[in-house]
């Protein structure tokens, strides 16, 4: 019997973990669709509203959800007094605090750094040409997303389960 229960067990974690690495290929293009939609309103905001940047970042974590809503709103605060950070610094400490939860890899990343260096520095139109590039480069981003999602989930949670069983196999 108690065999029996720990096989069980075994069987269950393993499937756990498939339905969890599943669960991660399906949340990516989700979070990339989020930061494009963020980046876009970010760039509304400069380009039209002439908001400050730090005023624009706290509005747009208002309006996020999730992991997003925690990296901008951090962002905000490490760029307002009295810490008034660079873009580029707040940035990188935003995602240090925030970007372990989201389901976004090194090059979603790689593209807000290089975005963030621009931002704050140079004028209203530039740093809009700047945000265009990100968000062409994230919706490549979410287009490979989407395809490993198709690849890679069912087989997650097919191999979890099948994992479980080979080591109930292999241990009984």
């Amino acid at each position: 019997m108690l065999k029996l229960l720990g096989a069980v067990l075994v069987v269950l974690a393993g499937t756990l973990a498939g339905f969890t690495r599943a669960a991660q290929y399906a949340d990516r293009p989700r979070n990339i669709r989020g930061l494009i939609a963020a980046l876009q309103r970010l760039e509304t905001e400069i380009l039209y509203g002439y908001t400050p940047l730090p005023e624009a970042l706290r509005r747009i974590g208002q309006q996020s959800k999730g992991p997003l809503q925690d990296f901008f709103t951090a962002a905000a605060q490490e760029m307002s007094p009295p810490l008034d950070h660079s873009a580029e610094e707040a940035f990188r400490r935003a995602m240090e605090l925030h970007f372990r939860s989201a389901a976004l890899k090194g090059a979603e990343r790689e593209i807000l750094r290089q975005l963030s260096c621009t931002l704050g520095t140079s004028d209203r139109s530039n740093q809009s040409t700047h945000i265009a590039l990100a968000l062409q480069q994230l919706k490549q981003e979410e287009t490979a997303a989407r395809e490993d999602q198709g690849k890679y989930e069912k087989m997650s949670k097919s191999l979890g389960l099948l994992l479980g069983v080979l080591i109930v196999i292999l241990i009984f």
